[in-house]
């Protein structure tokens, strides 16, 4: 899985737009994310950037933002409706997939060691990143925001987590900055049957963490209950990590529940939707639809999908587009405008900007572009790219058969058994289809070795290290296709013995691809390890191929003989 992390630093300017936007250029320059947001305020004076990217993309982005903030802010003009304590005010870095928060909040302590001793910008670090305790609360690092800063910063107990003891000429511009890790929100708003924002707030009080006031008698115009230090006692909403109102919307003429869930672990976003649902129908109202605020991560909605298979008994070992699809028509986030996955998951957006090359790969072709352009005079895609393909062909047949199996008539009670040997061989499909891509990604790469010039003793030198690189490769990747390949066999195996007997005929035929994935990819394996020099490493290769070459044999034979046997018998 790609590694992915959004970062949602809020700079202390929102009025001047060159400087807005040299401040973005910093970002933007640094190469390897995607800014998908400016949005600056002019009563709060303030502007918040959203881009997203590899983990070390973001925080070379994020070190550069911070540094061009201090050149054009000065912290002793600002002035704002909104708490602040420095040019760049908050920093957070956001998990959204590959990398776990507390992996964030590594790196948000590094940022923020190297904002100090790179820019001499003093940082606290807060949330998932605090040292302290109290300091997961961003306001206790802000307490006092700028003015304060010279008496916090001489303050032992309240002095920067990275910075000095003392307020210096720096830290008097460019004020001092909150460098944290959080987990991602979701802004999402549940449309209601009804225009009462009364109950629309009752449903959310229902739900939200905080809950509603206990109060004396009347629930409702009751005197709220008091504790020992005069707080007033609160009962807790069913949902965790999650803030909830309600109110109405004249675009739309209908109330909604608009909450943000602050902890997609605790809450995820299927989760919120069924129990505000629930609370709803208790109240005599219905959900009619959801509208997603901003973005969210692909995991939101495959987590959804999923989830509502399930509920239905069904496989999830379908497509992820199949998959997405089943979470925007169960939790109805088309309801009051199309829903594109493509605009609003991150890791579809981020997936926009990559170069023609690789939005024209292979597997984004159709079959027929697919054989003719394997068919044209161009030597990529070749037999590599072409066993690779038909090893997912081979598994995607497994898969076929897998899912029939959990939907047949009768099989109720065995549907969760066949949906796991759905997902997993959509796994599998998935290594070969990107293999497929990798093969003839391989081929080209010595094609660039080949061209490099040669004029020069030096210049050899280095092109021959090259092609040796480029051709040891060019022999692994086919291997990867026989590793990957050689997974489908008993998958099919067990549909070929247990699966949906009128779908027995499938099993075998996906057995055949996958022995010949593995026995063409063999044959570039042998082809490319006879061009390298390293003749330990050739043979390495070679005999590893050679093992997984022979058992494919076997397991196609195994699994033939199974199908032969059921057709017989029918």
């Amino acid at each position: 899985m790609e590694r992915i992390i959004e970062c949602v630093p809020n700079f202390s300017e929102g009025r001047d737009r060159e400087k807005i936007k040299s401040i973005t250029d910093a970002i933007e320059k640094s190469g390897g994310v995607k800014i998908l947001d400016v949005d600056p305020g002019e009563a709060t004076n303030r502007t918040v950037v959203t881009f997203v990217g590899s983990p070390e993309s973001v925080t070379e982005a994020a070190f550069n933002g911070v540094r061009k903030a201090a050149e054009v802010i000065d912290m002793r003009h600002h002035h704002g409706a909104h708490p602040r304590s420095g040019a760049t005010d908050v920093l957070p870095l956001i998990p959204v997939s590959g990398i776990s928060l507390e992996e964030c909040a590594v790196l948000a302590r590094r940022l923020a060691e190297r904002i100090w001793n790179e820019l001499g910008i003093p940082c606290y670090c807060y949330e998932a990143a605090a040292f302290k305790p109290e300091r997961k609360n961003l306001a206790v690092c802000r307490a006092g925001e700028y003015e304060a800063l010279p008496e916090k910063m001489a303050d032992p107990d309240k002095s920067p987590d990275f910075g000095p003891g003392r307020f210096t000429d720096m830290a008097a511009v460019a004020g001092a900055s909150n460098v944290g890790a959080r987990d991602f929100l979701i802004a999402v708003n549940f449309n209601l049957n009804t225009t009462s924002v009364r109950r629309a707030n009752a449903v959310a009080f229902d739900v939200r963490e905080k809950g509603r006031p206990k109060r004396e008698g009347n629930p409702v115009t009751g005197k709220p209950v008091k504790d020992e230090n005069g707080k007033t006692v609160m009962i807790p909403g069913t949902l965790k990590g999650c803030k909830a109102i309600g109110w109405y919307i004249d675009e739309y003429g209908i109330a909604q529940v608009s909450m943000n869930i602050t902890d997609i672990n605790a809450t995820p976003l299927h989760k919120a939707f069924d129990e505000v649902c629930r609370a709803a129908a208790a109240r005599g109202m219905r959900v009619t639809g959801t509208e997603i605020v901003g973005l969210v991560p692909k995991k939101t909605l495959i987590d959804a999908g999923k989830y509502f298979l399930e509920k239905q008994q069904r496989s999830t070992g379908i497509s992820e587009e199949e998959i997405i699809r089943m979470a925007v028509k169960s939790m109805g986030l088309d309801d009051l405008r199309p829903f594109n996955p493509k605009e609003k998951v991150i890791e579809y957006l981020m997936e926009d900007e990559k170069s023609a090359a690789v939005r024209e790969r292979l597997i984004r072709m159709t079959c027929k572009d697919f054989a003719y352009e394997t068919a044209s005079e161009s030597p990529a895609p070749g037999g590599g790219s072409v066993s690779a393909y038909m090893g997912a062909l081979g598994t995607a047949l497994g898969t076929m058969v897998a899912n029939l199996s959990a939907h047949k008539r009768g099989w109720d009670d065995r549907w969760k058994e066949f949906s796991d040997f759905a997902e997993q061989g959509q796994a599998i499909l998935k290594e070969l289809l990107g293999l497929a891509d990798e093969d003839t990604a391989a081929f080209n790469a010595i094609s660039q070795a080949y061209s490099l010039p040669k004029s020069s003793p030096e210049e050899a030198a280095e092109r021959e290290k090259a092609i040796e690189k480029a051709t040891q490769y060019a022999a692994e990747v086919p291997l990867k296709t026989m590793r990957a390949a050689s997974k489908a066999f008993p998958l099919l195996k067990e549909m070929a013995t247990k699966g949906n007997p009128n779908s027995v005929s499938d099993a075998g035929v996906g057995a055949l691809a996958a022995r010949s994935a593995v026995l063409g990819a063999n044959l570039n394996v042998c082809i490319n390890a006879a061009g390298l020099t390293d003749r330990g490493t050739a043979d390495r290769l070679t005999q590893e191929a050679a093992i997984l070459a022979r058992a494919a044999v076997r397991e196609e034979a195994e699994i033939l003989g199974i199908v032969n046997d059921k057709i017989n018998s029918l």
